[in-house]
């Protein structure tokens, strides 16, 4: 069947710099295959599609990628193109109009039947030195941050370093546990965002690079300031199986800041030997139903990513969710995982 497309939402008011992200995106990927959807065509400024002057259909944008503007009726269609194995398409990016309900996208992403295609979460842009004035005009913006898996506070170069805490202080209390992060002219590392491909390598699971994540694309210029200084990763390993509830109970009340999450899990359970990855993208959770490899150990391993996010005190609820009992749980344990099990409900 092939793996499972994540399609990220980039949502944002008029301005906020949402296609400076796309480009971002498109020119400093490391050769994943990026699916541009646009939902707001007369408002793009794709290098790539500068030349096609329309899009009626998809269009190469010459390093793997394909962009096209679509209705938001069409997007199942569209979605059901993209994830055939022909496109090669790793992850889809919907840019949303700046006056688009992001609440009715996610829906479409997440009621979408086909099982190759996956929430890949909501990224709300704000222009840092307007979001102030506009949400005023348009209180509805404050309810789409509330909908965000991650908040970006572009243009961040504009305001004071007090103004820009402040604007922060202020999203993350609309917001609640959303990862708050700044950024300059949309730079924004597309590990964060999604897992990249390199093309020489055969496509298989991988664990995010937080190397290359933290690397500083801008060393030479002497004026840029750094605003990806407040990310942390966290990588944990367990030999001995899960307790389930106490997972979906980590799961259910993450730490403060964590925006992305996944890995594999072994379970505590004594009629339950498969293997569950897990995904975690801002509040949304999926676990799939797989398999051990022949001499692989039954071991957890996670990795965590998260804007503010307390490295120790994630770490340290991670370390309780390992079963420290003498004999197996029983079935029931597993009702909560079965939840975010796609094939079990």
């Amino acid at each position: 069947m092939g793996a499972v497309i994540p399609v990220v939402i980039v949502a944002g008011f008029l301005g906020s710099g949402k296609t400076t992200l796309l480009n971002y995106l498109l020119r400093n990927n490391r050769g994943t295959r990026i699916g541009v959807v646009v939902n707001d065509f007369g408002a793009v400024n794709i290098d790539a599609m500068l030349v096609a002057g329309q899009v009626d259909a998809m269009v190469s944008l010459g390093n793997g990628c394909v962009c096209c503007a679509v209705d938001v009726s069409e997007l199942d269609d569209l979605f059901a193109q993209l994830a055939q194995p022909r496109s090669a398409v790793d992850v889809i990016v919907v840019e949303a109009s700046g006056l688009a309900e992001p609440r009715n996208l996610i829906r479409m992403v997440v009621a979408n039947p086909n099982p190759r295609i996956g929430y890949g979460g909501l990224v709300e842009v704000v222009d840092a030195e307007q979001f102030g004035e506009t949400s005023t005009r348009h209180p509805e913006l404050i309810s789409h941050l509330k909908l965000a898996d991650l908040v970006l506070v572009n243009k961040a170069d504009r305001v004071t370093p007090e103004a820009l805490t402040a604007l922060r202080a202020q999203i993350t209390e609309w917001a609640d546990q959303v990862p708050v992060y700044a950024t300059t002219h949309g730079r924004v590392d597309p590990g964060l965002l999604f897992d990249e491909r390199t093309r020489e390598e055969p496509k298989v699971a991988q664990q995010l690079s937080f190397d290359a994540l933290l690397d500083d694309h801008d060393h030479d210029d002497p004026d840029h300031r750094h605003f990806h200084d407040d990310y942390a990763s966290v990588s944990f390993t367990s030999e001995r199986p899960l307790n389930p509830r106490a997972l979906v109970e980590f799961l259910e009340n993450p730490p403060h800041g964590l925006f992305r999450a996944k890995g594999c899990v072994a379970f505590a359970v004594e009629s339950e030997r498969r293997k569950f990855e897990m995904h975690l993208v801002g509040r949304h959770v999926t676990f799939t139903l797989g398999t051990w490899a022949r001499g692989e150990q039954r071991v957890s391993s996670l990795v965590l990513i998260g804007a503010g996010l307390d490295a120790d005190a994630a770490l340290e609820r991670l370390r309780a969710t390992a079963f420290e009992g003498d004999s197996p749980l029983d079935d029931q344990a597993m009702l909560g995982i079965w939840r975010y099990t796609p094939s079990m409900v």
